[in-house]
């Protein structure tokens, strides 16, 4: 039952946003019912109503009362209690649905000694006995309330005010059964761990302690069966809590945290609450935003599964040799997020998916004409034609049961949401025989600190027709259970903003890329991927600043770790920018580059250089290799350049997927390369040296021929004397003498005789 307080709260959520108590002009108090008892009077009982009226207007009602009213019509069905109407649209004086108990001669009836003056606030008790009520003695469901009437200045008697709550009305005759009560605790909280050690604030711990949200809602498994919705996420960061933490200021200074012996005692208390038998639902892991990362699709898409996969495989913490090792692995949508797209896809299709895993959804995700009848079984196979399982064994939890009372304004109070599931429970004991089972569980956001659901759980527990229970006995009491289609939704349901997705992105991306690096990608550091699956929470909901500073955190953290992964040749400053300079000679050449592994695991790592304004630099991309932690590799870069000249081109350390590593580091090489009419002239050049080389040689031969005596020699003056002379004088034509042939004696001892 104490679970059933939770939701109260989701009360307001529900009716929407409250309307104004009446027209700006007209004058209006407020009336509030802070106790009502007894919850559910039997014909006989009278019927004690206290609390208190404020002035909210600007002017001072004279001779102000207040009356008990009730609206006659017996509500027999939970449908009856829905189709309640709020009135909202109609001024304050003209709202007559709960008519006036106005006998003198009863408590029904309060005048207030003096006029009641702006903001000035006054008490009341009104006491019903029970033939003022004036109704029959069956078991229903009846409008009450409290309404103020006073003379503002000049003007006559008039309604300025009204509180209405609901009566269950348990009759002369018994209720034909029992209903089976499974309520279910959220036990989360939004991110705080930051890796390690350290935490960005104290909020969990204070959630923690004895008068914290968490501290009271773990209170209510001590006396009664409740089913726990946990996010292990959270359950980790209490375990870490426990151990010892520093809270992270945002200048990077840390100081101890205060909550280790809270958590602590929390943990021992939970396992304690856990060994009675109380079942454990697990959400996945970080309870992460379904519907925001489905929308978002890759790389997103796929975290819902991860969050769900580390969720199978986690591992309960134990402080007892008596706590089940077992706990079912659960999911939570409401609203739109309960859509067949949501709910098929993140129902199954990640590793250890089984038939024993509970799907919670709250009916408030169905239109009131589409929504599935709760009355007998909240147990429903949903059709889900989008997703990887048609249809989807779902837990239906009945969202009318913590509607709360009928006025929009009050409806979330706890007193309200109490005498709403008592009627809607009441009523469904009091319509049939056999089985009835109900599943309570609050809306997100609902009840922050836990007062409310602390409030309610005693008073739960004075409801003789509600049997306490757990969702695992209700799921298998209904064996057999009827099929409904999912319910319909907007284009978008998530609730974390474009903002953050984007943030999550490039998170996502850095943890990608360093599990990309590592050997056996299985190594990535799990602090590093439970990091990613919190950055998704659906707990940053109404907190943007803290989810922009923890993804901003761990964004840092990754980035760091993949800096560790880098180019260490030497380079050259240029102001904002370093380059490296490397030389290429000729159409072919090389040049070294090192890569440096700084972190403390092996990894397979490539370079890929890229030409940033020349499309001729032909490069060949090296294998990658593996390095071991500490460990450096200097590849040697083949390129190519059919120019020469200055070609910018960026180093890239990857992945042997070729993910990008950290940043490029841009190249500047130098390409002495001979274009083509560099060649013309080489050629030219070479023909030159080699023409007039040959012209020499022969010219030495034929003088030679002619004088060999001077060749036997040593050269005379007259000889040295004519080769430094015009080439054109050692031809004997040029004297006027005619050449003559050489001896062939001679000619076979100048040239490679065997006398030589």
């Amino acid at each position: 039952m104490l679970g059933a307080c939770l939701l109260v709260a989701a009360t307001a959520a529900t009716l929407g946003t409250p309307a104004s108590a009446a027209p700006s002009d007209e004058p209006v108090v407020q009336v509030s019912i802070d106790s009502f008892g007894p919850i559910a009077p039997k014909p006989g009982q009278q019927v004690v109503i206290k609390g208190r009226v404020t002035n909210t207007s600007s002017v001072t009602f004279d001779d102000p009362q207040a009356l008990a009213c009730i609206d006659r019509t017996r509500l027999a069905s939970t449908a009856a209690v829905d189709a309640i109407s709020a009135e909202q649209n109609l001024p304050m004086s003209q709202r007559d649905s709960c008519k006036n108990l106005v006998n003198p001669d009863s408590q029904t009836f309060q005048p207030f000694e003096q006029p009641l003056a702006p903001k000035q606030s006054v008490e009341f008790t009104l006491t019903v006995p029970w033939k003022e009520w004036r109704i029959n003695d069956q078991t229903g469901v009846y409008v009450v309330g409290v309404v103020f009437r006073g003379k503002p200045s000049n003007s006559e008697r008039a309604t300025a005010g009204r509180a209405r709550t609901l009566m269950p009305v348990l009759g002369t005759q018994p209720l034909t059964r029992k209903v089976n009560t499974a309520l279910v605790v959220p036990l989360r909280h939004r991110p705080t761990q930051l890796g390690g050690m350290n935490f960005a604030n104290e909020s969990l711990a204070q959630s923690l302690a004895p008068s914290g949200s968490l501290g009271r809602l773990l209170a209510l498994g001590k006396q009664r069966k409740v089913t726990w919705l946990l996010d292990p996420a959270m359950l980790d960061e209490v375990r870490q809590m426990a151990k010892g933490y520093v809270v992270l200021a945002d200048n990077g200074d840390t100081t101890p945290g205060m909550g280790q012996t809270i958590a602590a005692n929390w943990l021992k208390e939970f396992g304690t609450s856990w060994a009675r038998g109380n079942q454990v639902v697990l959400l996945p892991y970080a309870d992460p935003d379904v519907a925001g990362l489905l929308d978002s699709g890759e790389p997103l898409k796929k975290l819902v599964g991860e969050a769900r996969k580390t969720t199978q495989g986690y591992v309960m913490p134990t402080t007892s040799t008596t706590v089940p090792a077992a706990f079912t692995n659960g999911l939570w949508l409401e609203g739109g997020a309960a859509a067949s797209r949501y709910l098929g896809a993140a129902s199954g299709g990640f590793a250890g998916a089984s038939d024993s895993d509970l799907n919670l959804v709250s009916s408030s995700s169905w239109s009131t004409a589409t929504r599935p009848v709760l009355t007998s079984t909240p147990v429903y196979d949903v059709i889900t034609p989008t997703g990887p399982d048609n249809p989807v064994r779902t837990v239906i939890a009945d969202s009318s049961l913590t509607n709360g009372g009928p006025d929009p304004e009050t409806a979330a109070t706890p007193l309200q949401v109490r005498q709403r599931f008592a009627s809607e429970t009441a009523l469904i004991a009091a319509s049939g025989t056999g089985n009835a089972s109900v599943v309570v569980l609050p809306p997100r956001g609902w009840d922050s600190d836990g007062v409310a659901t602390a409030e309610l759980a005693n008073d739960l527990t004075a409801m003789p027709w509600i049997k306490a229970t757990d969702v695992a006995a209700v799921v298998a009491s209904n064996p057999r259970p009827l099929s409904t289609k999912a319910p319909s939704a907007p284009q978008f349901n998530g609730v974390l903003t474009p903002s953050q997705l984007d943030s999550i992105k490039q998170l996502d991306n850095a943890t990608s890329t360093m599990q990309g690096l590592l050997v056996d990608e299985n190594a990535l550091p799990e602090v590093m991927s439970h990091a990613l699956l919190r950055s998704t929470s659906s707990g940053w909901n109404g907190y943007p600043e803290e989810a922009r500073h923890f993804t901003a955190i761990e964004l840092g953290s990754a980035n760091q770790q993949l800096g560790k992964v880098h180019l260490v040749n030497a380079s050259v400053d240029r102001g904002l920018r370093k380059e490296i300079k490397v030389n290429l000679a000729g159409s072919k050449g090389t040049f070294p580059l090192t890569i440096t592994n700084e972190t403390e695991w092996s990894i397979r790592v490539g370079i890929d250089v890229t030409t940033a304004n020349r499309s001729d630099l032909k490069i060949k991309r090296p294998q990658s290799v593996v390095l071991g932690p500490g460990q450096k590799w200097t590849p040697r870069i083949t390129a190519s350049a059919e120019q020469n000249g200055l070609i910018r081109a960026n180093a890239q350390v990857i992945t042997a997927a070729g993910q990008p590593v950290g940043k490029s580091q841009e190249l500047l090489i130098q390409a002495s390369q001979y274009g083509s009419v560099g060649w013309i002239l080489v050629g030219a050049a070479c023909a030159l040296l080699f023409g007039t080389s040959f012209v020499r040689i022969f010219r030495r031969i034929r003088t030679e021929r002619r004088n060999p005596t001077a060749v036997a020699g040593e050269p005379t003056e007259s000889t040295e004397s004519t080769d430094t002379a015009d080439p054109a004088y050692d031809r004997p034509e040029a004297n006027g003498v005619p050449e003559a042939a050489a001896p062939d004696a001679s000619l076979k001892e100048g040239v490679g005789s065997k006398d030589g």
